[in-house]
């Protein structure tokens, strides 16, 4: 770790998100003396390549904008790069990095050959005409195009790129390169798109969450749930809660969370999508049409704006990174929370981990709970390649599969090295050992 510090300093994100996983496969390490003398380590942390470039473009009012663009090429040795990208003022290197890292892992653990990497920019689609996401939109892949492909690297959508802008993105793509190719998933269905994959990553946070309490002999029906965000993820999370039969009672955007104690129904879910997906409004909104729920505004500090404090049985961040400290996790604990499955990337500071892990919880980090996103992106690849799309059913069951295997995976790794039912230490073992012995076939590369 001093190592990464001193060579990266200042990129706090990636320093965490290399953390976790060092801790966890400390064990591994020890066990297997050829990783270290083969600097796994050294050359696990450090990108294959780091592309960062000028985004220049034009908005209504004909003013020249300039944003910056990134590209991280983590991990290629079970695939080409495979991992999103994310529109939003926040995203920089340390980010993307750790975005980055974590998906070499997340990758891994779904069984399909996709290695791992991220990118974006400082772009915010927030308030911006279709217009001015379009230019923008071009300008980005006018860059980046020379960097990917379908057998190098194949982007896909995260915070603040949905089909509008994948669809800008492939559609300057495909000008450029004279190419009808699948070079990037999160497409719609009429033009190369797969059934499920806006679901995808909230179906599949609910999926592990009901893995893991059936090997307990639980299940999610009737039990409360505590969900943050209402983006994609938070969305499909609430939509597969409700069919399952568990009750929903909150969800949040960056300006508060809302609390309805009567639970969140189908009728409201569909509220809530029109409002954030067509509208792209506020939460509080949602109060003004359902005046039994309460509206929290954010103190504006980057906290008081997540719901924990609430009594449930399960929680599903599904926000950003970060957003459940060490307060808000004493304070689950106290108020019952027994499950918590990771619906966004490293939403858990590491006091917190710590708080669920020593309080026994039932606890699944995002590279596990939230694989089903770009596990169905991999497959949206294999329709791609094959020039077919599989039915509703087929790339749901297939999604079920994956889910399942990765939390047999994660158990099988954790019961090998002494830690029996810890899905933190499971999904890093597992994820490290298939990546890392693919780079010792493959040479030092």
């Amino acid at each position: 770790m001093q190592y990464v510090v001193d060579k990266d300093p200042g990129e706090r994100e990636f320093h965490q998100a290399v953390s976790e996983v060092v801790e966890s496969i400390k064990p591994v390490m020890d066990r297997n003396p050829q990783y270290r003398r083969a600097k796994i380590l050294e050359r696990l942390t450090e990108p294959e390549r780091v592309i960062m470039f000028r985004v220049p473009w034009i908005d209504d009012q004909g003013e020249i904008q300039v944003n910056r663009g990134f590209r991280i090429q983590m991990n290629s040795a079970l695939g080409p790069y495979k991992g999103g990208l994310r529109f939003h003022p926040s995203v920089n290197l340390s980010i993307m990095k750790f975005l980055a890292f974590e998906q070499v892992f997340k990758n891994a653990l779904t069984t399909l050959p996709m290695g791992g990497g991220k990118g974006g920019s400082d772009f915010d689609p927030k308030g911006k005409s279709d217009m001015e996401v379009m230019r923008f939109c071009q300008s980005f892949m006018t860059e980046l195009f020379r960097h990917i492909g379908p057998d190098t690297d194949v982007p896909a959508g995260d915070i603040g790129v949905a089909a509008r802008e994948i669809g800008f993105l492939f559609g300057q793509y495909k000008r450029i390169c004279n190419q009808f190719t699948g070079v990037l998933t999160g497409k719609n269905l009429n033009w190369g798109g797969s059934l499920i994959r806006p679901q995808a990553t909230g179906y599949g946070c609910v999926y592990f969450a009901a893995e893991m309490l059936a090997a307990r002999g639980q299940s999610l029906e009737g039990k409360t749930c505590l969900v943050s965000g209402s983006g994609n993820v938070a969305q499909y999370t609430l939509e597969k809660l409700l069919e399952i039969g568990a009750k929903p009672i909150t969800f949040s955007d960056s300006s508060g969370y809302v609390y309805d104690e009567e639970g969140i129904s189908r009728e409201k879910l569909q509220f809530i999508m029109f409002l954030k997906t067509m509208r792209r409004g506020r939460v509080e909104e949602y109060v003004e049409k359902y005046p039994q729920a309460v509206y929290t505004p954010s103190n504006g500090n980057g906290n008081g704006n997540w719901p924990w404090k609430h009594r449930a049985y399960c929680a599903f961040p599904c926000a950003t990174q970060n957003e459940i400290d060490q307060r808000d996790a004493l304070t689950m604990v106290q108020n019952g929370v027994r499950l918590i499955s990771e619906g966004a990337n490293m939403p858990t500071r590491p006091e917190a981990a710590a708080v669920f892990l020593d309080s026994k919880l039932i606890y699944a980090p995002g590279k596990a709970a939230n694989a089903g996103g770009v596990a169905v992106s991999g497959l949206e690849m294999a329709q791609n390649s094959m020039r077919i799309s599989w039915p509703k059913e087929e790339v749901d069951h297939r999604l079920r599969i994956i889910m399942k295997t990765i939390h047999e995976t994660c158990l099988d790794a954790a019961a090998q090295y002494g830690q029996p039912g810890n899905y933190v230490m499971g999904a890093n073992i597992a994820g490290f050992t298939k990546v890392v012995d693919a780079m010792l076939d493959q040479g030092v590369t």
